[in-house]
């Protein structure tokens, strides 16, 4: 893993056999990690044009630059991001650049949409109602 040895104090502390940093590939991981601070406010930590972190997101994480993206229908691990107010983040998802690539929609416990970030990869969000 190639995770900064540096972490911010509001990230989790490790715990044995969790999970506990998490990297995504982007072909531009510099507006990738930007999209994310503009949409939820994560802080950001550069280490050059190939790598940036990302902390305050409830786990430690960062972009790596490849030119590749992941998709639930390519296989990729859908992230779930949750929200108290669903359709206020949805409208924050398309103010900062990303697409709906799946309209709200009612499943087992609430609604949820998806959607891919500005380099391509998809993310859902979900909430109770």
């Amino acid at each position: 893993m190639s995770s900064p040895s540096s972490t911010a104090s509001s990230d989790p502390v490790p715990a044995h056999h969790k999970i506990s940093y998490v990297e995504f590939a982007s072909a531009h991981p510099q507006q990738s990690c930007d999209f994310f601070a503009a949409l939820f406010g994560w802080r950001r930590e550069s280490f050059g044009p190939d790598y940036v972190a990302f902390h305050g997101a409830g786990l430690a994480g960062g972009f790596y630059r490849a030119n590749l993206c992941s998709t639930a229908s390519s296989g990729g691990a859908l992230i779930v991001f949750y929200s108290a107010d669903l359709d206020a983040s949805l409208s924050l998802v398309t103010a900062h650049g990303g697409r709906i690539i799946k309209p709200v929609f009612a499943f087992p416990g609430g609604r949820r949409f998806h959607f891919t970030e500005p380099a391509g990869n998809e993310f859902a969000i979900w909430s109770e109602s």
